[in-house]
């Protein structure tokens, strides 16, 4: 067995390796070229961020078996050159969770005992004490914008200094917060009720500038605000005419919206503590991201056990070529559903009607939460970890076979139960093309993919005409409008041509204040 390691690894994690009698090439800076001659009689490749894991040296490794990324982006591997191989490409995802939510600890103690500016002020040979007031921490309230593994490690941490802690993740079962002790609240709830207010969110499309102006505005006097998430969750300019203003109390930083940065505005602030992304930088992060890359490889390798993988196990080529389209149908429905508003998810289920009732399919389930979770998380989730990232996030799943008679040869039905109610949609897939044909239990036909505006209204005349009006009004076009009347209402589906974000808040909220509106959701599948 022969175990290629083109970049540094930690000695644990290669003894790990050599421990089961493989041979272990770990070299690091080899060219592409290099790589391509040394993969020829491979089994498996490690890489971190700096070797590019190309089409062309997956092909110049006939044997491999598997990609191991230490670390948790894949964004230097051709996932799709690998899944085609049916190589297992595996990751390291959560390794760096402490490291992350101690850092972000060190900016929350930073902002409370200016220490940044007091270390400043000693270097240069003074002895300031009246500048350097500092405050308590206990007893004061910590907001936390995201309840995943980082935000619950920093919870508990900010527990043991006495803190108050709420969170704001629409996302995440209630009895997961319960179980930690912490509050689930709006994001004005605690946006207005946090001493403290540290981001832990995905960077989406509709979390980009989630912090801007408006935000800081309905804030508490004097927040003071942590992020070690996603640079683009704040709106910058906006944040220093916060901070500038007096109602933003101070910030620290770790991650910007352009990294390394090139306006220095914000982080030269007086009362912001900056560092350049060094969350994740810490000897024992990397240790155990280089030990749990190789443990997983080395499961793999020896028993087929596969964890933490970012691309599906391998199917017999028949049985997937069948319920391939159905894979990606599920992907669409499941995006589709996760962008229906902001709730916490409680349960899934999926059922199968027709040709796929003969059997169950958990890719199609899998491929249900893939797209459930792009829809909302910034997480790496495949058909592999779907599972587990649901059951951490305290989502019930149930998959289920008809043999009830359809009006389509097969048809995949989903049920989203949240706390805000429940969400039906189905779809089937006519020759190659995926199309929905049940939104919220009304009968539809409509083709799925694109920009969708979905609809929900009281089903009475001009409600076409007005949304067709108010579209028009922005300049933009119409490619196909779908609708359904059922005892619950009706629903439409508007496909629109979208080159640009031309269909924003503005737009949303001129359509759902038409009177026969009940609700309108804009979502790109």
């Amino acid at each position: 067995m022969l175990i290629v390691v083109a970049d540094d690894l930690p000695k644990t994690a290669l003894e790990l390796l050599r421990a089961e009698g493989w041979e272990v090439d770990a070299r690091s800076g080899r060219t592409p070229e290099q790589l391509a001659g040394d993969m020829a009689n491979a089994d498996a490749l490690v890489v971190r961020s700096a070797t590019k894991v190309t089409p062309q040296i997956i092909e110049a490794a006939p044997k491999l078996r598997a990609i191991a990324r230490a670390g948790t982006g894949v964004d230097n591997v051709n996932v799709d050159a690998a899944s085609a191989r049916g190589i297992v490409v595996m990751n390291a995802p959560g390794a760096n969770s402490i490291s992350v939510a101690e850092l972000a600890m060190a900016q929350l103690l930073s902002l409370a005992r200016k220490l940044p500016a007091a270390d400043a002020a000693m270097k240069q040979g003074k002895w300031d004490k009246k500048s350097f007031l500092g405050e308590e921490v206990r007893g004061k309230v910590l907001g936390l914008a995201g309840l995943g593994r980082i935000g619950q490690e920093v919870a508990r941490r900010a527990q043991s200094f006495e803190m108050t802690v709420i969170a704001h993740d629409p996302f995440i079962a209630a009895q997961v917060a319960a179980g930690l002790g912490v509050e689930l609240v709006s994001l004005d709830d605690l946006c207005a009720r946090a001493d403290y207010l540290s981001l832990h969110m995905p960077s989406t499309a509709q979390t980009k500038h989630i912090f801007n102006a408006d935000r800081f505005a309905r804030c508490k006097k004097g927040l003071k605000l942590i992020n070690t998430a996603r640079g683009d969750l704040i709106d910058e300019p906006a944040l220093v005419a916060a901070i500038q203003s007096g109602q933003i109390g101070g910030a620290a930083l770790d991650v910007f919206t352009a990294e390394p940065t090139t306006d220095h505005t914000l982080q030269q602030l007086p009362q912001v503590v900056a560092s350049p992304h060094i969350a994740a930088s810490t000897r024992e992060g990397q240790e155990l991201v280089g030990v749990e890359t190789a443990s997983a490889l080395r499961d793999f390798l020896k028993t087929g056990v596969i964890r933490n993988a970012v691309n599906f196990p391998s199917v017999a080529p028949e049985e997937f070529q069948k319920i391939q389209p159905y894979i990606a149908l599920a992907k669409q429905l499941g995006c589709l559903a996760g962008q229906m508003g902001e709730a916490r998810i409680e349960s899934l289920g999926v059922r199968y009607y027709g040709e796929l009732a003969s059997g169950q399919h958990p890719l199609i389930l899998n491929a249900v939460l893939v797209g459930l979770f792009q829809a909302i998380l910034s997480d790496t989730v495949t058909e592999v970890n779907a599972r587990a990232v649901a059951a951490a996030r305290g989502i019930d799943l149930t998959e289920s076979s008809s043999t009830r008679s359809r009006a389509f040869r097969s048809l995949l039905s989903i049920k989203l139960t949240t706390s805000d109610g429940e969400r039906w949609i189905e779809g089937t897939v006519d020759g190659v093309s995926p199309r929905l044909v049940l939104l919220n239990g009304v009968p539809i036909e409509a083709p799925l993919g694109g920009t969708l505006l979905l609809l929900a209204n009281h089903d009475q005349p001009g409600v076409i005409g007005e949304v067709g009006t108010i579209l028009g009004r922005h300049g933009i076009n119409i490619a196909n409008f779908a609708l359904g009347r059922g005892a619950g209402g009706a629903v439409g589906v508007v496909n629109v041509d979208e080159p640009g974000e031309q269909i924003g808040d503005n737009v949303l909220k001129e359509i759902r204040a038409v009177k026969p509106v009940k609700e309108a959701w804009l979502v790109r599948v």
